[in-house]
């Protein structure tokens, strides 16, 4: 994490707090929030009455309903049921912070980073591409902690990109999740389903039949040159084009 003497760190899920007093030595402030208030009465006995007490601050409550305060980096152990969705709390979380370190289930990770053409190649892999650069620094196998989990672990580092790509992520995340739905199908098939249909239909700024609609979201696929492409072998680049090629026709995902 390169942490530095004037940082503030958020952590998520400090538990009894062996990371926490590890970076509590080295940093101005972490703000630790914990959902279980057992564990905050462990882990203020821990520091009480130690130098490092009041460089801690302790957030009770479920991580993904609080407000982000201002941190220079993240750094936590996470609870791997909320991977997905605090990820994405992270990367839309403004101001701009330095960098997250966090571990995560292995496959989880592994989707984090994946490249298009792999097999786990997925919806994740591309929304987090487009807004940060995420590199897989280390495997964490299961005999490393006590009791063992069932699964593997890794962890992953992720840096925002700053400016971020000048993208509505609203109707981008809406065109990807089309085409991440049936990632094997061709675009064409897979924007032919009635429900695609009818959702691009209703936000169809001008009022044309469905017919219409249907016709010009084939054209679009055909003129951009991705009708027969597969989301699966896609890149940001790609999705970037043929959001563009949709919207310029007044098509919209959201």
């Amino acid at each position: 994490a390169a942490l530095r003497r004037t940082d503030v760190i958020l952590e998520v899920g400090p538990g009894t707090g062996n990371l926490t007093v590890k970076m509590l030595e080295k940093v101005k402030k972490v703000i630790a929030c914990e959902i279980d208030p057992r564990l905050v009465g462990e882990l203020q006995k821990r520091v009480q009455g130690t130098c490092l007490a009041n460089k801690l601050e302790i957030k009770v409550g479920d991580i993904l309903k609080t407000d982000l305060p201002f941190f220079d980096a993240c750094v936590a152990n996470l609870p791997y049921q909320i991977s997905s969705p605090f990820v994405f709390k992270l990367l839309l979380h403004r101001p701009f912070f330095r960098c997250a370190i966090l571990m995560f289930q292995r496959e989880f990770a592994l989707r984090l980073v994946a490249k298009p053409g792999s097999k786990l190649y997925c919806r994740l892999s591309i929304n987090t591409q487009l807004l940060a650069r995420v590199d897989h620094l280390m495997k964490v196998g299961k005999n490393n902690f006590r009791p063992p989990p069932k699964v593997e672990s890794s962890v992953v580092r992720i840096e925002p990109k700053n400016p971020p790509p000048p993208i509505n992520f609203q109707e981008w995340d809406g065109l990807v999740r089309i085409a991440f739905v049936r990632k094997n199908k061709t675009l064409s098939a897979a924007f032919k389903s009635s429900a695609v249909e009818q959702l691009l239909d209703r936000n169809y700024r001008i009022h044309c039949s469905l017919h219409n609609t249907v016709k010009k979201i084939q054209t679009v696929l055909k003129n951009t040159g991705y009708s027969e492409k597969r989301a699966r072998s896609m890149d940001i680049d790609d999705f970037i084009r043929l959001l563009h090629g949709f919207n310029s026709e007044g098509i919209h995902f959201s």
